[in-house]
């Protein structure tokens, strides 16, 4: 069932960073926690067909995380950071994928969770690359359809918390 929110992604040319802006029909209380709660979490990660296992996951300042994915060849997919901050109002992480050729391609997330009237959630989150071409390497890698998924997939888990 697509979703009535649509995810926006700003990217402009020439910079290293991008945006992604997403409305949700559920209180910030809920969409953090579906942030922050492994069980919760590996539900909506990623595109749908893919399965998400935690390795590590520990949502608190310094903390780190882990997580594989796999599609149904049995291919898997890894990905790591580490928290900065974390707060219902913001979380502030670092993300790298394990499967470029060399390691060092280190993003650094902010994102925001903002309370609106009617119970509803903006999140905004930036995220910032060590050089346009990492940024535009993940643009075209697919990045937009997953986390479009991921984000509806995130809806229907919170029409049922």
């Amino acid at each position: 069932m697509p979703s009535k929110n649509k995810t926006i992604i700003t990217a402009e040319p020439g910079k290293q960073d991008l945006f992604i802006t997403r409305e949700f029909d559920a209180p910030r209380e809920l969409v953090f926690k579906a942030h922050t709660d492994a069980d919760l979490f590996v539900q909506w990660l990623g595109p749908r067909g893919l399965t998400t296992t935690l390795e590590t996951f520990e949502p608190v300042s310094g903390g780190e995380w882990r997580f594989i994915q796999k599609d149904k060849d049995g291919n898997e997919y890894g990905f790591h950071g580490v928290f900065h901050e974390i707060s219902e109002e913001r979380m502030i992480q670092t993300f790298e994928f394990e499967g470029l050729p060399e390691s060092g391609h280190v993003i650094l997330e902010t994102t925001k969770f903002e309370a609106l009237p009617n119970g509803r959630t903006r999140l905004t989150s930036q995220s910032v690359f060590q050089s346009v071409s990492d940024r535009d390497g993940m643009i075209q890698s697919g990045m937009e359809s997953g986390l479009s998924e991921g984000y509806e997939r995130l809806d229907e888990l919170l029409v049922k918390m």
